[in-house]
């Protein structure tokens, strides 16, 4: 491997291409360079290598014994070359990569991943789970879904599901709560960063708010729901954070209240670039996935 330090691989390029190709100029329009510039990278590398690769003949340049046995290891290195770039392509072109918020990653969607690598097999995902919005003109990122109004600057957003917030809280919480007046007597789990807020689920109740006693607060909703289901109090949560532990009975919704927050979850791709069949895909896969948690949740509701 030493010795290819002493020949440029432009120069290696000019000669396997102006080979392969038969002329300089045929060369010159492939690599994208002037006549000039070709016949120079040659001349280089024979000087290099310290062997001729061409005659110069008053019809072009016509290969030499050693030229022609030369070009034809370059050539097949150079497809060798090409052909570990390709890996890379293609290594891109099966891997999708999301980005979401790590409380959805982590209480929605991780659990039902298990359906999407066993429908679409020959898609790597890659889950990029952070709370910044994700710059979709300049990075591999393939698709965001984000929580908010559906108002981003440089992307197409659609609309996955409109957020609804509602109290929920254990069930042993719950049996102490005979109407929303009890409230009062709860501790209210608050997470510091939430975009929602109590005032909107009393107006759709129909109620006056109440004074909670105060409980924990916290700066991540998957901390609030994980304290919510610890027994600590009642937290305002939403469909898809609270989807599994309402349906496994981890928590309870006890009011049958739910309010509309004004926000949504959206799924967004970029407004410039082709949008690829596998975020098409998951696109797809996850509205069936929502629908049947929104079915379940319906269910729940209907039960109770």
């Amino acid at each position: 491997m030493a010795m290819l330090n002493r020949v440029h691989l432009n120069g290696l390029r000019a000669v396997e291409t102006v080979a392969r190709l038969g002329s300089l100029a045929a060369a010159a329009g492939e690599l994208n360079v002037s006549v000039s510039a070709v016949s120079q990278q040659i001349n280089r590398t024979e000087k290099q290598l310290g062997q001729a690769l061409f005659e110069r003949t008053a019809s072009g340049l016509v290969l030499t014994e050693f030229g022609r046995v030369f070009s034809a290891r370059l050539g097949a290195g150079f497809r060798e070359l090409a052909q570990a770039v390709a890996l890379a392509d293609e290594a891109n072109q099966c891997t999708l990569v999301v980005s979401v918020a790590p409380a959805f990653a982590s209480k929605w969607l991780l659990p039902r991943l298990s359906r999407h690598f066993d429908r679409h097999p020959n898609v790597l995902l890659r889950v990029d789970a952070s709370v910044r919005l994700a710059d979709l003109e300049r990075s591999d990122i393939d698709l965001a879904i984000r929580l908010g109004d559906g108002k981003w600057p440089g992307g197409r957003a659609e609309l996955l599901l409109p957020q609804e917030v509602f109290p929920v809280c254990a069930p042993v919480i719950a049996k102490k709560l005979k109407s929303i007046d009890d409230l009062a007597q709860t501790c209210a789990i608050t997470d510091e960063r939430a975009m929602i807020s109590w005032e909107s689920w009393f107006k759709a109740a129909g109620a006056e708010p109440v004074t909670f006693r105060k409980g924990a607060r916290f700066t991540d909703p998957m901390l609030c729901l994980e304290s919510a289901i610890a027994g600590h109090g009642v937290m305002l949560a939403w469909q898809l954070l609270a989807a599994d532990a309402l349906a496994d009975g981890r928590l309870v919704a006890p009011f049958g209240v739910r309010a509309q927050s004004g926000l949504g979850y959206w799924l967004v791709t970029s407004a410039t670039k082709t949008e690829s069949r596998k975020v098409r895909d998951f696109k797809v896969w996850i509205r069936e996935e929502i629908a049947q948690t929104m079915a379940q949740f319906s269910a729940l509701e209907s039960a109770a």
